[in-house]
């Protein structure tokens, strides 16, 4: 159960990251909140899977063990996958993908997925 928990607070910090978009716009939050998130969700799936990949490759005593609350490799490959595949999916959807949405997608998905574990890491 504990090690589903940072798969929970990524998924949370994705659905925030929407709801706080939509609100910014001035959009219904709850009512096209699905359209907004599910290209996210699905990049966060992508990240997760090229992470647990990569952190338990290898075979017998030089297999790793998968900690997802790293920082490295860990974090920064599900930021990446739910940055660049959320924005691929947008484009294969129809949906926007302004320079400055990339961007601001790209600083707030970094501090969210990224600044909790940084937080973890510090206060263990």
């Amino acid at each position: 159960m504990r090690k589903l928990v940072p798969l929970v607070v990524d998924a949370l910090l994705v659905i925030l990251f929407c709801a706080i978009g939509r609100r910014s716009h001035d959009e219904a939050i709850f009512t096209g909140l699905l359209k907004t998130v599910w290209p996210f969700a699905a990049g966060l799936a992508i990240g997760w899977v090229v992470a647990v990949a990569v952190a338990t490759r290898g075979s017998g005593e030089q297999k790793a063990r998968f900690d997802g609350t790293a920082l490295w490799p860990t974090g920064v490959l599900i930021w990446l996958g739910t940055l660049c595949g959320g924005m691929l999916l947008r484009v294969i959807s129809g949906q926007g993908t302004a320079l400055s949405f990339m961007i601001v997608a790209a600083s707030v998905l970094a501090l969210f997925m990224l600044g909790w574990r940084a937080a973890v890491k510090v206060i263990n």
